[in-house]
């Protein structure tokens, strides 16, 4: 069974073939329209459950329509519609989903409920974003670097702001991919130092630099995201803003990086909150590439995850 839940449980090795199959596979469809069959259909006459506990673009888009792509069908829940955790175990709801489809793709808010249905599912299940990670976004995060300016081991990437569940996917590719990881942000809102400590053990190079202007210099790629997630309380918007704003990132922060630096940003964006329009419409940002790449990605996952990488 190979579920595909954090970058951490994943091998290096099989993160690179996943990465690999789905630079081949953006390749391959150069110039076709967005919708037109891939040359292979590997997934010919298989279903893909798509459930989504929290409200999504990228994610649920590039899911649907990359399994289409690749010959499969989707069939897209929302929490709503199933008695996921409330009138069913989760555990139930995944065996029940096993019967009926040919692998589980989950947004949710409590990683446990992730876990709790790779325990139960008798297929593979992949994590579509939960409050602790969103392995999926970095994987294409690191295929637009590597589009863009090579390999990424060795680079310099600097983390602005809150230490959120898209960091801490951030954190997990520091060990797997071997880039050096600053991150920037208020003490108050740091990454998990669980998270920290097991990449370290791993060998991963992770810094903090309290001081954004510093934590840029020599930087390759420089990463913001908003400041006040999904599953975050409302009422903390204040708050946080004020503890964030030494951080936003704007144009005066990436003249300290690299002159060839570039700009990402999970998306969606709050512009002229953790960045300016400046930068985030300018030459150095590729939040659209990102965007792009989320779909050739979550391809090469699903092929990954049904082995027919």
């Amino acid at each position: 069974m190979r579920h595909f839940l954090d970058l951490d449980l994943v091998a290096a090795g099989e993160l690179r073939a996943i990465l690999g199959k789905s630079q081949a596979l953006k390749d391959a469809r150069a110039g076709q329209p967005r919708l037109a069959p891939d040359a292979e259909q590997p997934l010919a006459g298989r279903m893909v459950a798509l459930i989504f506990e929290k409200p999504s673009t990228r994610t649920r888009i590039s899911f649907d329509c990359g399994i289409r792509q690749m010959g499969g069908q989707t069939m897209v829940l929302s929490g709503n519609e199933l008695q996921l955790g409330h009138g069913e175990t989760v555990a139930d709801t995944a065996r029940v989903l096993s019967r009926y489809v040919d692998a589980i793709m989950i947004r949710t808010f409590a990683p446990e409920t992730l876990e709790e249905m790779a325990s139960a599912a008798s297929v593979p299940v992949i994590n579509g974003l939960t409050n602790r990670s969103h392995p999926c976004q970095i994987m294409a995060d690191v295929m637009t670097y590597e589009e863009r300016k090579g390999p990424i081991r060795g680079a310099r990437i600097v983390w602005t702001g809150d230490g959120n569940n898209v960091c801490a996917s951030w954190i997990h590719g520091a060990e797997r991919f071997g880039y050096e990881l600053v991150i920037t942000g208020p003490e108050t809102l740091d990454p998990d130092p669980e998270i920290v400590a097991a990449a370290r053990a791993g060998g991963a190079v992770i810094t903090f630099e309290r001081d954004p202007m510093k934590a840029v210099v020599g930087a390759d790629c420089v990463i913001a995201d908003t400041w006040l997630s999904m599953h975050d309380d409302v009422t903390a918007r204040d708050r946080r803003h004020n503890q964030l704003k030494p951080y936003q990132v704007n144009a005066a922060l990436m003249a300290h990086a690299k002159p060839d630096a570039i700009f990402m940003h999970c998306l969606p964006a709050h512009r002229e909150e953790e960045v300016t329009s400046e930068v985030f419409d300018g030459p150095q940002s590729v939040v659209f590439d990102e965007a792009e790449n989320r779909l050739h990605v979550q391809k090469g996952v699903v092929r990954w995850c049904l082995g027919v990488l």
